[in-house]
């Protein structure tokens, strides 16, 4: 047998599952962050963090250097890593071109969204309901997270796409924990299913204008 057809070579398939170990661990560490679990100021190390998450230390440390470079946080030598601190102007302006971006991609994709992918996507909007009748923020924020992304992702611009990640991981939301105390995180939750329910609809304007009142969500009651 030819090497080419004995398949992936096990040191190949190692590594894939290493990277795959490693996006899970940077996107858990990201909505981490970004829901304030990961306080802004504090310093964490990459063992601590590993044994919160159930991995070793060494994806967590690449994981975090994902982060650095996405800004979320800074390296210290010798000590780990310090999550960095946003000011509420920094978090207007992130909440300024989300809502310049998101809402008209939002309302030009509806048209084009093909109708047999509505169950895969309300099964995505439903697990962002699931994660906040669960009280899971981190579980919340990635669900949130694949959700919108995929919607835009019909948009085939991938750059956008990359644009609003990028955006979507700068932001804080600490006015979660609230609000999931108080049950209204599952409220908020529910406007991804109406927003599913005005893409199917093919209701353009309205998937748009709800869009905008998300992010608004964003900047006003979820960030307190």
């Amino acid at each position: 047998m030819s090497a080419d057809s004995a398949g992936p070579l096990p040191s190949v398939r190692r590594l894939k599952q290493r990277e795959n170990l490693r996006d899970s661990v940077a996107n858990a560490l990201r909505a981490a962050v970004i829901s304030g679990e990961l306080v802004p100021g504090e310093v964490y190390s990459a063992p601590m963090l590993g044994a919160r998450f159930g991995v070793s230390a060494t994806p967590v440390r690449e994981a975090m250097l994902d982060l650095v470079r996405e800004g979320l946080v800074i390296s210290l030598r010798n000590k780990g890593f310090r999550v960095t601190e946003m000011s509420d102007d920094d978090l207007d302006n992130l909440a300024s071109l989300r809502q310049l971006i998101e809402p008209p991609t939002i309302r030009d994709v509806v048209p084009v969204i093909p109708a047999e992918d509505f169950p895969r996507l309300r099964a995505l909007a439903e697990d962002i309901v699931v994660a906040a009748e669960a009280g899971d923020l981190i579980a919340y924020i990635e669900a949130d997270r694949v959700f919108h992304v995929t919607l835009l992702a019909y948009s085939g611009n991938q750059k956008l796409v990359d644009v609003v990640s990028d955006l979507r991981s700068q932001t804080r939301l600490l006015g979660l924990t609230p609000l999931v105390e108080s049950g209204r995180l599952v409220q908020s939750a529910a406007e991804h299913r109406d927003l599913m329910e005005l893409v199917a609809a093919r209701d353009a304007e309205g998937a748009e204008q709800l869009m905008r009142r998300h992010i608004g969500h964003v900047r006003g009651l979820w960030a307190r």
